[in-house]
């Protein structure tokens, strides 16, 4: 089978499209033919050695949507053939294991699915890490990608108050979810007070501004960020240890049939274009997500 791979750490340009031996569905997995991959910044900074060990050659994508082709031993209510997306290891590939997992909703296309897995379970956990209420307001920094998609919509279904921030051309986007928006850049604390006093504060963007969202809310306690690695400094708390996938690939299925959560597809890459896709993620200014489609 073909899969992307990559034999050292650095950029975009390590990753190559190989031949490789087809994974199989141990105990508790399944095993899918991948129809389409999320891309998420996870994975390249896992590419770039961001985080810790990892045996090389590796494969890259966590998050992908397919056909179930392999049920591994003691998995239930799953069969060959169902549509599903889910959580597993080297997803940009013809074939992945999944160690999570959901059926796919009606009317969502595996294009669609294999955006949500990471970013909805991310979404879920970091809102209830940053004990946010209903009536309260969140300010969202970096709104606009996957993640602050899902929270604005979970955030605002949950009664709560969003300010987003994010570039010019996603304001209206911003508020197409339900967020009162603002442009991040020179000025931004002062817009966004503008907006409101804000309650708690997450940062999905690391650009450098945990002190800032600290002095909107008036307690470090009160801001997240999982994408800033100075959060210690600041005193702010980093998010990065993932919760029940399980649950979260559950509660999106329902929000997703019920229509109360839409992830767009911003840009769809081939497996051979993997390089281009992590490099257009790492520039950020995302609208929703990117996919690959093998």
């Amino acid at each position: 089978m073909k899969r992307v791979s990559f034999a050292e750490f650095g950029g975009p340009e390590v990753l190559r499209l190989v031949d490789a031996e087809e994974p199989h569905a141990g105990p508790g997995q399944v095993r899918i033919a991948v129809r389409a991959a999320g891309v998420n910044p996870v994975d390249w900074r896992i590419r770039e050695g961001q985080f810790g060990p990892v045996d090389l050659p590796a494969g890259v994508g966590l998050d992908a949507a397919g056909v179930v082709d392999e049920v591994g031993e003691g998995v239930d209510g799953i069969a060959v053939g169902d549509a599903v997306f889910g959580e597993g290891s080297s997803t940009y590939a013809e074939f992945a294991v999944l160690t999570a997992w959901a059926r796919m909703p009606k009317g969502l296309t595996f294009e669609e699915a294999a955006g949500y897995p990471s970013v909805v379970e991310t979404a879920l956990r970091i809102l209830r890490e940053v004990g946010v209420e209903s009536g309260q307001t969140l300010l969202v920094h970096g709104a606009a990608g996957g993640v602050g998609s899902a929270v604005l919509q979970i955030a605002r279904e949950r009664g709560i108050k969003v300010i987003g921030t994010a570039g010019a051309a996603n304001q209206d986007y911003l508020r197409e979810l339900g967020a009162l928006a603002t442009t991040y850049g020179e000025g931004w604390v002062e817009r966004v007070r503008q907006l409101g006093s804000v309650d708690a504060a997450l940062d999905l963007a690391g650009s450098g501004v945990l002190r800032e969202l600290v002095e909107l809310t008036g307690d470090a306690r009160k801001v997240l960020t999982i994408a800033d690695r100075g959060a210690e400094e600041a005193g702010v708390r980093f998010s990065g240890v993932a919760g029940s996938v399980p649950d979260a690939l559950a509660e999106a299925a329902c929000l997703i049939s019920q229509g109360k959560l839409h992830i767009p597809v911003e840009k769809s890459y081939a497996l051979a274009d993997a390089a281009a896709a992590h490099a257009d993620s790492q520039a950020g200014h995302t609208r929703g997500r990117r996919v690959i489609l093998v």
